[in-house]
């Protein structure tokens, strides 16, 4: 066994003398080891250096260094007295010349200078004391005495040093002893007798026994502790006791009650088995309705009462942009930015709890700008405050709208048509027959005219030259054009409230839109005012596109009437771009389609709308009646059952297409 693991097993007592006489020998051994050294110091630092000079000085008395000098045996003899001195190591005497006379004491380790003038050299390398003495002569330069001291310690101080040292141990020993009897009672003996007992009431596990009162030191604290600690030991067994008999009524009552908490597991598991089928079935059902809310067309929004969104279908998503993961829980306006301008009425609509339909939402859907329907459902019953909110498009329904009322509108104004041509024509007719008799009674060709003039006394010639002179004859060409204008109003007119008899025959398209394009080069208006020759006719026809149903004539008007409008939109652009009309057909069953497009000035939106309408244009008086594009609506719908659209953008140009159907529609009366 180790020193350091004895040490650590021996009792408490023996440890605290074991430190004590430790320290003891290590308070001496420094004691010591410092008288040593200041001895040692002062002997160095001030008896040595006071002793060589007294020795010097009394060397350098005239009656000791002048004979000393006058020979070597006389320095010789001197330095033999001197080396009684025993602090003195070496010594050397110089001559007036600085030769060395005679020394004593050099050896390997002590090289005294062999002339005066290697002293500053020789002092560098000695660091032992040392001293130069001057000794004066009375006729020429003085000698010098060199003394070296030694560095040892003299015997007389050790020998003091080691009786002061072994008194001082003696001493130390003593009061060990005295310092290891009280160790022993007063802390070795209470921790012996404690230890006792705790082996005792571990032997014997009796956990009445007490420790016998102490000091008011710490081992008496500690016995007190020890008697607590038993005191609550045995309180605690006692307790332990009456719990182990109340264990042994409780294990007793445990498996009374074990068979009755069987029971209730089985039944309990009976219960979770339903239970989980139950959640499966609402999990289904749930997921269901999740389906069902996600497939509908119409997008879907369920708020709480704060409009924080707590449902959001796919629809919803498309519309907004947010994910579903995204919106829930978030304010609805964070969620569908588009719904800002509906706040106050969704607001109003929560707090009366009553149904709000909002008409004609525009919400932007990428570069399209769709018509939408907000309905706000306010929730009832179990389900809490809040509501839901559903979003309809309806873009498609006001389009279909939009051509009903046109429908309705061409069909009002069909009687009216009917009867304004019926009392126009009356009139009408007689401004032409009269402007036809007017011009057969100027006439100098009819026998008849000329008799007339005669007989009153009129020159038929000069009466003519006359009317040519004030212009009589263009008034009446004017009044002609009129009449024959109105004519033709009243014809579109009559053919637009009448229904059409006539039979569709199947009629190859390019053909027709090609005689079409002829006539409109060969009308006068055209030619003069727009310089339709001018523009740039594009054909692209279908080459899968055959014969079409329709009726030749009335299709050829239609299309004279779209070039017109294309010509005079073309004619209305400044910016000097060429004129260009793209006539194309297309096959898309069940349809045939015509579109006539151009590069004019296009519509704006409220044009567009009522360019069907009849009597609605947008030329100067006297340019157009209003009743071409109607017509045309009229023909292509009523009489050939197909459809008219037109799309425009403002500066881009406008698109006319017709839709013709493939095969030839059932017979139907009526307007």
């Amino acid at each position: 066994m180790s020193l350091q693991r004895r040490l650590d097993n021996l009792p408490v007592g023996r440890k605290l003398l074991a430190a004590l006489l430790a320290l003891l020998a290590t308070v001496l051994l420094v004691a010591n080891l410092t008288f040593i050294s200041a001895a040692y110091w002062i002997s160095q630092q001030s008896v040595t250096p006071q002793a060589m000079h007294t020795l010097g000085r009394l060397a350098a008395t005239p009656a000791l260094s002048q004979p000393a000098l006058a020979s070597p045996q006389a320095a010789a003899r001197l330095l033999a007295d001197l080396r009684t001195y025993q602090p003195l190591e070496a010594a050397a005497l110089y001559g007036p010349g600085g030769d060395r006379l005679a020394q004593f004491g050099e050896d390997e380790a002590l090289q005294l200078p062999a002339h005066l003038s290697q002293l500053p050299a020789w002092r560098n390398d000695e660091f032992r004391t040392h001293q130069l003495t001057e000794l004066p002569q009375p006729h020429g330069p003085p000698g010098h005495l060199l003394l070296v001291a030694s560095s040892d310690i003299p015997g007389a101080f050790w020998t003091g040093t080691l009786s002061a040292s072994a008194v001082i141990l003696a001493l130390s020993l003593l009061f060990w002893l005295l310092v290891e009897r009280q160790v022993r009672r007063l802390v070795t003996r209470p921790l012996h007798d404690l230890e006792q007992l705790a082996r005792r009431v571990t032997r014997e596990e009796n956990y009445a026994l007490r420790a016998a009162p102490g000091n008011r030191d710490e081992l008496g604290s500690l016995a007190d502790a020890f008697n607590t600690m038993l005191s609550r030991i045995q309180a605690r067994e006692q307790q332990l006791k009456r719990t182990r008999d109340e264990a042994r009524e409780a294990y007793d009552h445990a498996h009374s009650l074990a068979e009755e908490t069987r029971q209730s597991n089985r039944q309990l598991e009976r219960e979770v088995q339903v239970r989980g089928k139950i959640e499966r079935q609402l999990t289904h059902f749930q997921n269901y309705l999740n389906s069902i809310i996600d497939s509908m067309p119409s997008a879907l929004i369920a708020l709480d009462q704060d409009l924080f969104v707590t449902q959001w279908n796919k629809e919803a998503a498309r519309l907004s942009g947010t994910r579903l993961e995204q919106a829930l829980n978030q304010p609805v306006l964070l969620a569908f930015p588009q719904l800002e301008p509906c706040l106050a009425q969704l607001q109003d609509a929560l707090e009366r709890h009553r149904v709000e339909r909002i008409e004609r939402v525009p919400l932007a859907l990428g570069e399209e700008v769709r018509q939408y329907t907000l309905t706000v459902y306010p929730l009832s019953g179990d389900a809490g405050r809040g509501g839901v909110i559903r979003i309809d498009d309806i873009t498609e329904r006001l389009a279909l709208e939009e051509a009903m009322v046109q429908s309705e509108k061409m069909l009002s104004v069909g009687g009216l048509a009917a009867g304004m041509a019926h009392e126009i024509n009356n009139p009408l007719g007689a401004i032409l027959h009269n402007v036809q008799n007017i011009r057969r009674r100027l006439s100098p060709e009819l026998e008849r005219n000329r008799l007339q003039a005669e007989a009153s006394g009129v020159d038929l010639a000069a009466v003519n030259r006359y009317l040519e002179a004030r212009e009589i004859p263009r008034l009446l060409d004017g009044i002609q054009s009129a009449g024959a204008r109105a004519a033709r109003i009243v014809t579109h007119m009559l053919s637009f409230s009448r229904r059409s008899n006539r039979e569709l025959t199947p009629t190859a398209l390019p053909p027709l839109i090609d005689q079409a394009v002829e006539i409109a080069d060969s009308d006068f208006d055209l030619s003069d005012r727009f310089d339709f020759r001018a523009l740039r006719i594009e054909r692209d026809f279908d080459p899968r596109l055959g014969k079409v149903p329709c009726i030749g004539n009335e299709l050829e008007q239609v299309l004279l009437n779209l070039l017109k409008n294309a010509a005079q939109a073309i004619h209305q652009r400044r910016d000097g771009e060429p004129g260009r009309i793209l006539l194309r057909t297309r096959l898309n069953p069940p349809w045939a389609e015509i579109q006539v497009e151009d590069n004019g000035v296009g519509m704006p939106e409220a044009v567009r709308k009522r360019i069907f309408e009849p009597f609605f244009t947008t030329k100067e008086v006297g340019d157009g009646t209003g009743l071409g594009l109607s017509v045309s609506y009229f023909i292509i719908t009523n009489n050939h059952k197909g459809q008219m659209e037109v799309a425009s953008m403002p500066g881009q140009g406008t698109q006319f297409t017709l839709r013709l159907p493939l095969a030839e529609p059932p017979t139907s009366s009526g307007l």
